[in-house]
């Protein structure tokens, strides 16, 4: 029995994949920090949709997280022939805002687990007719952004590992996809504490959670190797590569200060 695995899949993004796997008749492994909130998830995907659930509550921000996930798995015999590296989050403000702990912390889930996740399911996927990695980046991944300094690295990290990834795997039965979606109507800004001003003016092009997943999920399954999500977000890219470094990045500091 065949299972798609979703990091940071109680809410947001992560749940809209969840239910848009499940409603392909996908069974779905859900994995996040809260325990009552996976539960509730899991229990609503199996009753809508009619397909395996399961979850599993774990701190991505623990070094052990990737190695807990896949021997939970291999404990209950799940094949697992979709991953899906969802989980991750920013922190806005000056790097000493913040303490050295707390960065690291945000680098262990934005780059470390997703890193440990594909290694330690990668030779298992392999042996699968049919594989698909999908890793969640973000329109950041373009561009160095003051204020949100490791965020927007990390997420360059995962971009450049996706592309990578995607040569490295290139014909054999496994395929990889990085989505990056832009502003979207998620809990990311407030965890993240960015300023009010800020958000005020990412309402105005939010996308839905269910927007981004749709998109996310027909990019995974079409072998896309890399998708910005949304016309306006990649004029930005385009405009982030034509324009001069320097000049973007004043911009995005005036954004963010």
């Amino acid at each position: 029995m065949n299972y798609a695995l979703i990091t940071g899949a109680s809410k947001g993004i992560g749940r809209a994949i969840a239910e848009e796997l499940a409603q392909k008749k996908i069974n779905v492994l859900l994995v996040a920090r809260t325990a009552q909130t996976l539960k509730e998830t899991a229990s609503s995907i199996s009753s809508r949709f009619n397909v395996l659930t399961d979850y599993l509550p774990v701190d991505l921000s623990s070094p052990g997280a990737p190695d807990k996930i896949y021997a939970w798995c291999k404990e209950k015999n799940y094949t697992v022939n979709i991953l899906v590296n969802n989980a991750g989050y920013g922190l806005s403000g000056a790097i000493d805002r913040f303490s050295v702990e707390e960065n690291e912390q945000m680098i262990q889930v934005n780059i470390n687990s997703l890193v440990g996740l594909c290694q330690l399911f990668l030779p298992d996927l392999k042996k699968q007719p049919r594989a698909y990695i999908l890793n969640i980046a973000s329109t950041a991944a373009y561009q160095a952004i003051p204020l949100l300094n490791i965020y927007a690295a990390s997420k360059a990290f995962v971009l450049s590992f996706s592309r990578a990834l995607y040569h490295e795997l290139k014909g054999s039965s496994v395929s990889v996809t990085c989505v990056s979606p832009g502003s979207t109507d998620t809990d990311f800004p407030h965890r993240a504490q960015v300023k009010q001003r800020v958000l005020a003016n990412a309402k105005k092009v939010n996308m839905t959670p269910k927007a981004v997943a749709n998109v996310s999920v027909k990019a995974m399954f079409n072998s896309r190797a890399e998708l910005i999500i949304g016309s306006l977000n990649k004029l930005g890219a385009f405009m982030v590569w034509l324009l001069p470094k320097k000049m973007v990045e004043k911009i995005a500091m005036n954004i963010y200060r």
